[in-house]
């Protein structure tokens, strides 16, 4: 039997993964956090198998976060269950580490198919998404493509302006200097083919970042 800690700051979300898994004898609920702060304290006195987490949540640094998981807890396996959009993070959470991408707008289904793939030792991606990644009929020119190249501080950096933050909010967040803010907002720009802040912020909030 797997243990696992759900981290989600939303009781409804917990609750019903709870409901979910209660009659499964795979898995075990050892334990639950809505923040950063009560999710490290539960990693270390549960240590668990599984960690099924929400990576937009207080005290949580998205993708970063995730990283220092995996570098804490290798062995742990991360099923990352997200309000953002699978086109922006799924990729970009399983090369840091994460085990497992899955939205909440899928279905019970396809949640209990990633948590069962995860606990066998493999990797779950959405099959769609995996095509769409992999189509060669995605253009070097749509919005997906450019996206995917971003890194996951520029991603985070964008996050964040489409929240409206200033330079010195997204310094003070993500533990960088105003320069360096500044320096990854001329690359977004660059990258995603815009002119200005305000369409930059407006390609954002297209892809449901805020």
């Amino acid at each position: 039997m797997k243990k696992i800690v759900i981290a989600d700051h939303h009781p409804i979300t917990r609750k019903g993964i709870t409901c979910l898994l209660k009659k499964d004898e795979n898995f075990s609920i050892v334990g639950k956090a809505n923040n950063g702060a009560e999710l490290y304290k539960t990693l270390e006195e549960k240590n668990p198998d599984i960690l099924i987490m929400e990576i937009d949540m207080p005290q949580i640094n998205g993708i970063n976060a995730l990283r220092n998981i995996k570098l804490q807890y290798p062995e742990l396996r991360v099923l990352i269950f997200s309000t953002h959009p699978e086109e922006i993070y799924a990729l970009r959470s399983i090369k840091s580490g994460a085990a497992g991408y899955v939205p909440k707008t899928a279905s019970s289904k396809i949640f209990l198919k990633a948590l069962k793939q995860i606990r066998k030792g493999g990797i779950f991606l959405n099959e769609e998404l995996t095509s769409t990644f992999t189509s060669r009929n995605v253009g070097e020119t749509s919005a997906i493509s450019r996206y995917k190249k971003l890194s996951s501080r520029e991603i985070e950096v964008l996050n964040l302006l489409s929240r409206g933050k200033r330079n010195k909010d997204i310094a003070a967040a993500l533990d960088i200097n105003e320069k360096t803010v500044s320096t990854y907002k001329t690359r977004l720009l660059k990258k995603l083919k815009v002119d200005n802040l305000a369409d930059l912020i407006h390609q954002s909030r297209m892809f449901q970042f805020s």
